[in-house]
């Protein structure tokens, strides 16, 4: 049974936030990203394997190697889903500075 998994519960875990950082800035083998853990080869490729699924990741075959690399458009929906939480806060903190501000001034 293949059971698709919802990308927040992709990112949840340390070691998947990790290999996608690692992979911001370029496209790396399933062995070159394992060297950067200490775990064990086969536990790294399950993580690539579930972030490939989620589609965080997509695979390009080169030769005998595959390289994985960010898909920018799923990232862009994580992102799309969490503006409006940022805005927020920021909107949070910005009143909660002019209040520091204001009391401030009136000492």
């Amino acid at each position: 049974m293949n059971l698709r998994r919802d990308v927040f519960q992709a990112i949840a875990d340390p070691t998947r936030r990790a290999i996608l950082l690692l992979l911001a800035s370029q496209s790396l083998t399933a062995g070159a990203i394992a060297s950067n853990f200490d775990t064990a080869r086969p536990t790294v490729s399950k993580h690539l394997a579930i972030l490939t699924e989620c589609e965080l990741l997509k695979q390009e075959q080169t030769g005998r190697e595959i390289y994985y690399h960010l898909n920018p458009n799923k990232m862009k929906e994580i992102a799309d889903f969490i503006e409006p939480f940022r805005q927020m806060w920021d909107d949070r903190f910005n009143k909660l500075e002019s209040i520091m501000k204001n009391y401030q001034s009136k000492k």
